[in-house]
């Protein structure tokens, strides 16, 4: 797993303002896989729909994830 992803995801997360809990709601996941992602242990397998929920949940785009 990309450790810059991971930090990228949870720099997102706290500038968003929410908790691994509310992340993991809106997308229909455990808060143990959001922090799983946050802490590279994993990497996320989304749907397309649950990436564009991430993004504005992060307020940011597809592109800034991948960056």
């Amino acid at each position: 797993m990309n450790d810059e992803f991971a930090k990228k995801m949870l720099k997102l997360r706290e500038k968003a303002g929410l908790t691994q809990r509310q992340v993991a709601n809106e997308l229909g996941v455990t808060d143990q896989t959001v922090s799983n992602w946050e802490t590279g242990q994993r990497k996320p397998r989304l749907s397309s729909t649950q990436w564009l929920k991430l993004c504005q949940l992060f307020q940011c785009s597809l592109e800034d994830l991948a960056e």
